[in-house]
């Protein structure tokens, strides 16, 4: 097992930044955080979804509930870099986290080519129960970022996260490959989380303010499908026979249905 915590309940609440509040707002953090001892780090990760793609698209219609299924790795990944295998769920604002780690082929073993879990824990058994309800999930997309991380000086639970370089790619599915072709965020964005166990410090909700910071609804993965579902209903056009024309109709359909959410999923 690794050092890194396991279970996870706490409010993370998302902002899109310009390189100018970026810097503005890391000198004010520098008083209360410190970047932890990674530094920047690569981060990636493959989402396991229905062949509907089911549960990013009950995510992207805003339930109180969702939940999701991803293997993670840190950094350039080989067979035995360690990986985790995370259920992340949100339910009424809350964000629960619960992952297992192991080496990261027998973790991509496990969920592709059921292999054994990696352990007999409850979390184990928690994401075999996730691979009973959503019937057939494998990898539908990879997510890759560069992440700078801080934690709190005098509350270690208090984390602030900056990711630049947001990627995906739906046809290298394998983390040992580093390719991730489409870009989420254009360059001199940066995607903020703030992550606490209770509520956020008085003084840090006023310097948001007063650097013209506000939360939005941004997800990774629903912002990488959003840009997917477009891209196929674009290229369809090339190809006007019956069943392309039936998927360019449901995909121009599904981002009608997605007005008021692609903006900022």
């Amino acid at each position: 097992m690794s050092e890194y915590k396991e279970v996870f309940k706490r409010t993370e609440i998302k902002y899109l930044l310009t390189y100018d509040q970026y810097r503005k707002l890391l000198s004010y953090l520098s008083n209360i955080a410190r970047i932890d001892q990674y530094g920047k780090t690569r981060i990636n990760n493959i989402y396991f979804d229905t062949p509907d793609f089911s549960m990013i698209r009950t995510s992207l219609e805003k339930p109180l509930y969702k939940e999701k299924l991803r293997l993670r790795t840190y950094g350039r990944t080989g067979e035995n870099t360690n990986s985790f295998i995370e259920i992340k769920k949100k339910f009424d604002g809350i964000v629960y986290k619960r992952r297992v780690s192991g080496s990261y082929r027998r973790a991509f073993d496990y969920l592709v080519n059921g292999a054994k879990p990696l352990d007999d824990s409850q979390i184990s058994r928690e994401i075999e129960g996730l691979k009973y309800v959503y019937d057939g999930l494998r990898p539908k997309m990879k997510i890759c970022y560069d992440r700078i991380a801080l934690a709190g000086i005098e509350d270690p639970d208090f984390r602030v996260t900056f990711d630049t370089n947001i990627q995906w790619d739906t046809e290298s599915l394998d983390l040992t490959s580093d390719k991730c072709e489409h870009t989420i965020l254009e360059e001199g964005r940066y995607m903020m989380e703030i992550k606490v166990a209770n509520a956020m410090p008085k003084e840090l909700s006023e310097k948001l303010s007063e650097f013209g910071i506000f939360p939005v609804s941004f997800s990774k993965y629903g912002r990488g499908y959003v840009d997917m579902v477009k891209m196929a209903a674009a290229e369809s056009y090339e190809k006007p026979d019956m069943e392309v024309q039936e998927t360019e109709m449901q995909s121009h359909t599904y981002i009608r249905n997605l007005k008021g959410v692609t903006r900022y999923v």
